[in-house]
């Protein structure tokens, strides 16, 4: 049976759709067997015969489907979750967690506030988003390891300021126990 290169290529197009859809699913095995089809029409036009056709167009459809995989894992395409999937608790409530973060706030005032000036510059300086080598320069100090310690010893002062817990109740670090 003599077949037109139109109706082998159809029929190659055929087998390339399983094969792609059997590797991502059915809807980018169309669009990749399409490209492949494309590849084949414009480099490979030469040739007619299906021992030299389908070799080279699952070659290319192969190329195709790493390509696609690497684009997809590049933009992050696999790890996307659908937003309405997604439970979102509604606070706008819960009168616990409103007077809970009132309360830290208050506590966190209250104890920077006592802070001293060097601590107190530094604690702005990291709110602004600034580097630890941008707040080495802008208070002067001679390394960068003084201003990872400055940065240590005063959230350890925070932290006794605010009785030694974040959140009342919990000590830093530790899950709340349920």
């Amino acid at each position: 049976m003599i077949q037109t290169r139109e109706q082998l290529l159809a029929t190659i197009r055929e087998r390339m759709v399983a094969y792609a859809s059997s590797h991502l699913g059915k809807e980018w095995a169309e669009d990749l067997a399409q490209e492949t089809l494309l590849v084949l029409e414009t480099k490979y036009a030469d040739k007619d015969r299906p021992e030299d056709l389908l070799p080279i167009a699952f070659q290319v459809l192969r190329f195709k489907l790493t390509e696609f995989r690497r684009k997809a894992t590049r933009r992050g395409e696999w790890d996307t979750a659908q937003v309405d999937e997604l439970p979102i608790a509604d606070t706008r409530d819960d009168q616990a967690l409103i007077f809970e973060r009132k309360e830290l706030q208050a506590r966190l005032e209250e104890a920077i506030a006592q802070l001293d000036g060097r601590c107190r510059d530094l604690f702005r300086l990291k709110l602004e988003d600034k580097t630890f080598e941008e707040i080495r320069r802008e208070m002067g100090a001679a390394a960068i390891n003084t201003v990872y310690t400055w940065d240590h010893r005063c959230r350890q002062r925070l932290l006794e300021l605010m009785g030694g817990e974040w959140v009342k109740g919990r000590a830093p670090g530790k899950e709340k126990a349920r």
